[in-house]
């Protein structure tokens, strides 16, 4: 019986950092925590690095709890020889609080490193099945019971906004082609985007939403810059036929601006694998807002990001042995 191929592999939005010699951290024991798992054991001693209980020796840590962060922030205090930390996912706004207290006083040598990048075929794949799924009506005929009219918009030719311009972005750029959308991509600059018809920076968002079907929200999460970026002004810009997916963090929707606009009419629906709050408790008005799919922040499920974390954690243990740069890196005092 033959293996499967690999399903994904990481899409990088540009090559990675090089980190001079005399910043490099200090090779040394790794340990992952909150506790080890074969799968990442393995990788990381098929980079050649050396994986051990957390100690005084220790010099790089995998942290692989995403919910956890009061935790790791305990262990990372404790353990000023910590040079290197590869964090589990693409965001990394959980960690928020111990990154701005790293870039207001930084430790030598330390190099933080997450997923992003590597988990943006599987997010891309997600956001482009809840467009789909918007534009053909779905939320309406998953429960209808009866046959109804016909209804739906075809994804050709449509204008589509990406907010973001990092690995989950192009991963969808690269989706979108055959459909001949017009993309536009808002991002900090302007600097073009490949396979974008156009790039404008965020400042400029609200000129480009009235021209948009679809807004993918494909950004990162930070406080004061991006939360609640889509909010009662925004939602209002946008055309009343419009649609936005979600696929990077709740909190860069204003939740209740979302209800409103979508009840009033003001957009034609919403495709969220995101909430806020998340988990969406029970009985939340957003289950009943019309045009709506959530889904339970599954565009990347363990089955699909593990043997992808996997392979980041070799590549970056290589880098943490002197051999290559480090891929996903982290600016503390931008926040991704």
């Amino acid at each position: 019986m033959t293996s499967r191929p690999p399903q994904h592999r990481a899409v990088l939005a540009a090559h990675a950092e090089v980190v001079p010699e005399h910043e490099r951290p200090t090779p040394g024991p790794v340990a992952i925590l909150p506790r080890p798992e074969p799968l990442f054991v393995e990788a990381i001693e098929s980079a050649g690095g050396t994986v051990a209980e957390l100690s005084p020796e220790t010099r790089g840590i995998v942290w692989l709890d995403q919910s956890g962060a009061d935790e790791f922030a305990r262990i990372f205090r404790d353990h000023p020889g910590v040079e290197w930390v590869q964090l589990p996912w693409a965001g990394v706004d959980a960690f928020s609080e111990v990154l701005a207290r790293d870039a207001a006083s930084p430790r030598p040598r330390l190099i933080w490193t997450s997923a992003k990048g590597a988990y943006a075929q599987p997010v891309a794949e997600h956001a482009l099945t809840l467009m789909l799924a918007l534009l053909r009506d779905l939320p309406t005929r998953v429960s209808a019971r009866s046959w109804g009219p016909k209804a739906g918009t075809s994804l050709y030719g449509l204008d589509v906004v990406i907010v973001g311009a990092g690995g989950i972005a192009l991963e969808l750029l690269r989706l979108l082609e055959p459909f001949g959308v017009r993309s536009t991509v808002v991002r900090r600059s302007s600097t073009p985007v490949a396979g974008a018809h156009r790039t404008v920076p965020s400042d400029l968002l609200h000129e480009v939403l009235p021209e948009a079907d679809v807004v993918v929200l494909a950004a990162a999460l930070t406080t004061g810059g991006t939360s609640r970026m889509l909010g009662t002004p925004e939602f209002e810009f946008m055309r009343d036929s419009a649609y936005v997916v979600n696929i990077a963090r709740g909190g860069l929707i204003d939740t209740d601006a979302l209800v409103e606009a979508l009840e009033a009419g003001r957009i034609a629906g919403a495709g969220l694998d995101v909430t806020d709050p998340e988990p969406l408790p029970d009985g939340h008005p957003l289950w009943n807002a019309p045009g709506v799919i959530i889904t339970p922040h599954t565009a990347d499920t363990p089955e699909m990001t593990s043997l992808l974390l996997a392979e980041r954690l070799r590549h970056n243990v290589r880098a943490f042995l002197s051999e290559g740069d480090f891929e996903g890196r982290v600016d503390p005092a931008a926040g991704y």
